[in-house]
């Protein structure tokens, strides 16, 4: 019995060193077992505002989809204030963010500030809305195939005034790159249309629909003092397309002029239901975020990315309305 006290502290001594041995790989498995992967780094996202469905809808998908290939995300609104959302991609670049994605609350103005996150070497990509600076590199723009859906749109509208044709206004927004090119498709297809001489209709006015109701509920109550025989409005946004609606009503004109948005909004797809907007060419902005990580994703794992990555929208009508599951 006297041996046996050395035997112990012996044995002891050697658990000890085989436990301090494979800690670190028994920390390992544990981390593994729990949610979602590893992270790999921080997304800071700069949407144009919170306050749109639509943005809130891509921040929330590329939050989602980040998870799933382990990175965190950092949202926050620019509220449509450039000076803002520059302060914010500042604060991304002092945070040492891995990667940057904007929605530029001006697709212009946005230009100096990436190129402050270029000389850094961190990645930005754009979704939604474009970067137009040619000095600011962006590794990709992921968006709705805006230009097509502008010419969709027409050909909305043509449908709509049928063969009477008439006066059109449009609520715009300058300052974002996809409202650009909604409007640009939107006269390629009209010019086209007048160009056969049948029922022509005339662009009579571009307004700032500033994409809100408020706004666009102004815009089409100046409208309507300037042309009271306007026959259609083509609205760059659900907000700007349900706040002419109401000046529309107001006025006593709502079966008197049609109204065409865009995106698809759940508000806007309930008006086209009740036929209080024609139609629609809808939006995905569960794919736009989706697919903006997916090649953030790409990038990392040294994979080829294309500069742009454009999703067709589809017409959504009212009898869309009526078989839509979402609406009932």
């Amino acid at each position: 019995m006297a041996n046996s006290q050395p035997v112990l502290d012996e044995s002891l001594e050697r658990t000890m060193t085989n436990i301090a041995r494979f800690l670190p790989f028994l920390m390992m498995l544990v981390a593994g077992c729990g949610k979602g992967p590893p992270t790999r780094g921080t997304i800071g996202v700069s949407v144009l505002t919170l306050t749109n469905p639509f943005f809130k809808v891509i921040a929330d998908n590329i939050t989602a989809e980040a998870a799933k290939h382990g990175f965190d995300v950092v949202v926050v609104s620019g509220d449509e204030d450039v000076a803002k959302q520059q302060n914010q991609v500042k604060d991304f670049l002092v945070r040492r963010v891995d990667a940057i994605v904007l929605c530029p609350c001006d697709s212009r103005s946005i230009g100096p500030v990436i190129q402050e996150a270029n000389a850094q070497g961190v990645p930005v990509f754009t979704a939604d809305i474009a970067c137009l600076s040619p000095s600011a590199k962006v590794v990709c723009h992921i968006a709705t195939d805006n230009y097509g859906g502008g010419k969709q749109a027409a050909k909305a509208m043509i449908e709509a005034l049928g063969e009477t044709g008439g006066k059109v206004v449009i609520l715009d927004f300058k300052q974002a790159e996809s409202c650009l090119l909604r409007v640009k498709g939107f006269k390629k297809v009209i010019d086209a249309h007048n160009s056969t001489g049948r029922n022509r209709l005339e662009i009579v006015a571009e307004l700032p629909g500033g994409g809100k109701k408020d706004i666009g509920y102004r815009a089409a109550e100046d409208a309507l003092q300037t042309h009271p025989d306007l026959a259609g409005i083509f609205a760059i946004n659900d907000p700007s397309a349900l706040g002419a609606r109401a000046a529309l009503e107001k006025a006593g004109k709502a079966r008197q002029v049609k109204i065409i948005g865009f995106d698809g909004q759940p508000e806007g797809k309930k008006a086209i239901k009740n036929g209080l907007i024609y139609a629609d060419p809808i939006q995905f902005p569960d794919k736009i975020g989706a697919m903006t990580v997916q090649e953030i994703v790409r990038y990392f794992d040294g994979e080829k990315v294309e500069p742009r990555q454009l999703i067709p929208t589809a017409l959504y009508r009212q009898k869309d309305g009526m078989n839509d599951p979402s609406l009932k």
